[in-house]
């Protein structure tokens, strides 16, 4: 089950989003963070972005269910400035390692697109690093490459820079 979650519940699925967070970087997905990276890391980044950003209603959170709790998570963050009011990004795509090749990042996905449209916006934007799988998921979900900008990101495990694709999508 998709669901979109809110401040009021923040708290309860806070330590499923960190576990999430944890396991996808020690897996080797490239969020943004690099090993070493603990739990409490993964907590404060929940702390300190997301929260502030459901507060301030910037961002939109999704998260999946299944019977044992939460286990995957995706951001859409509208774009402010008023040249921009179409677009959105697509953030922190993350599925529990235990949960992969299941359809939760589709689904996920979908219900972020959905809410895209409900706002109006109809261009989303991602970047990944261009080995990630996720690539292949965002293509099949009809996302285009705009280009690839080498050494953009450090890969989570070692000292080694790596290419970040951008991709976009444009709604109807």
């Amino acid at each position: 089950m998709i669901t979109q979650l809110f401040e009021k519940s923040f708290d309860a699925a806070l330590d499923d989003l960190t576990e999430i967070l944890h396991g996808c970087v020690h897996t080797g997905a490239s969020i943004g963070f690099v090993l070493p990276f603990s739990q409490d890391d993964a907590r404060t980044y929940w702390e300190a972005t997301v929260r502030p950003g459901l507060v301030r209603k910037s961002l939109d959170l999704f998260v999946a269910y299944d019977s044992g709790g939460i286990v995957g998570t995706v951001q859409l963050i509208p774009a402010g400035m008023p040249n921009q009011t179409h677009r959105a990004d697509v953030a922190k795509l993350l599925v529990n390692p235990n949960a992969r090749r299941r359809g939760v990042g589709r689904s996920l996905m979908t219900a972020l697109i959905k809410r895209a449209s409900e706002l109006k916006r109809t261009l989303l934007v991602l970047d990944t690093r261009s080995s990630d799988p996720s690539r292949m998921l965002y293509q099949t979900m009809g996302f285009e490459i705009a280009g690839e900008v080498p050494d953009y990101c450090r890969n989570p495990f070692d000292d080694r820079l790596e290419p970040t694709t951008f991709m976009y999508k444009r709604l109807d």
